[in-house]
């Protein structure tokens, strides 16, 4: 249990950074976790039948008292609650990672070498280098994919958030998923199709919960400043490869892994100018943000740092465009 509440601290954490106060919770979500508490921390109490005075009584066979035997403290004592097992978690509860620590002890950041040639030639090089890395390649459930990155090698703006999720790991894509699909909106709203832009993450695989075996891993988790700094090297990579005009930060976690700064909210780093392997960086929203915080106010907000991206990157803005979610 204690690698799940860390996961949600982690997420609530993140979710306060990216300026969130509230959190929608299902009531399934809280019978759940209420189980799941208790099961681990309740203590059932069973009181313990008075044992006789005299131990043979019930067979008329006398049993000597042995010396300094008190009587009424054994029957206190014997009447006493006595603490029981918790019972397990409830089976229904599926996907609910054991009580262990999420520990994952990394070698230093690999040295990623690209060969010389054309952009295709680099980025296949790329893709086989993280595929024969044996860290990526741990941390990538049976049946999954690593996710590197998608789009235009020529783009001129990149995207870059910090992990895929559960469709991403499944599609070995990012933003596939409704995040993705939101992004895929963004960028249309900006005039340009997704095929256009490049799309990736920091992280190349799914940060792992521990999970029972034959289940699927239920949620995720924020990755860890480790695990960030471990596959940041490919993530440059792409970027040497595409070589675009711009990089836009996709959530606090984003951010902070790629300017190594903790943000007290993301409020403090977004809509403004920052740098990145040599070019122009802009933090804003994750769209789970705004999938979370469907208001015109927290568009507009995002809507705005990707105007500041479109005057950058000299795109035509209409009027209409300006006045989106006002």
């Amino acid at each position: 249990m204690r690698a799940v509440l860390q996961a949600i601290s982690e997420e609530l954490h993140r979710l306060r950074a990216d300026g969130e106060t509230t959190v929608p919770v299902s009531e399934e979500t809280l019978v759940g976790l209420r189980a799941l508490v208790a099961a681990q921390t309740a203590v059932a109490t069973v009181p313990t039948a008075p044992v006789a005075r005299v131990a043979g009584a019930t067979t008329g066979t006398p049993t000597p008292t042995p010396a300094g035997f008190n009587p009424l403290r054994a029957e206190l004592e014997a009447s006493r609650p006595r603490p029981t097992l918790a019972p397990p978690a409830p089976a229904a509860i599926r996907g609910l990672a054991p009580a262990e620590p999420i520990t994952l002890k990394l070698p230093p950041p690999p040295v990623v070498t690209l060969p010389e040639g054309d952009k295709a030639t680099r980025w296949a090089a790329l893709k086989e280098a993280a595929a024969r890395d044996p860290i990526c390649v741990s941390q990538v459930r049976p049946g999954k994919k690593s996710v590197l990155g998608a789009g235009s090698l020529d783009a001129r703006i990149l995207f870059v958030g910090e992990a895929p999720g559960e469709e991403e790991e499944i599609a070995g894509e990012p933003f596939v998923g409704p995040s993705g699909q939101l992004l895929t909106k963004m960028i249309a709203a900006m005039g340009l199709k997704r095929e256009a832009v490049f799309i990736g993450n920091i992280l190349c695989w799914r940060p792992q919960l521990p999970t029972p075996p034959g289940t699927e891993q239920i949620g995720n988790r924020a990755p860890t400043p480790e695990e960030m700094a471990y596959c940041l090297p490919y993530l440059r990579a792409a970027i040497d490869i595409v070589r675009p005009d711009l990089i836009v930060a996709l959530g606090s976690l984003a951010a902070q892994g790629l300017l190594a700064e903790k943000f007290t909210t993301l409020a403090a780093a977004r809509s403004k100018w920052h740098e990145f392997a040599g070019r122009p960086l802009m933090v804003t929203y994750h769209p789970t943000y705004l999938l979370r915080s469907n208001s015109n106010r927290s568009k507009r907000a995002v809507w705005e740092d990707l105007l500041q991206v479109m005057e950058r990157a000299n795109l035509p803005i209409s009027d209409r465009q300006r006045g989106y979610f006002l």
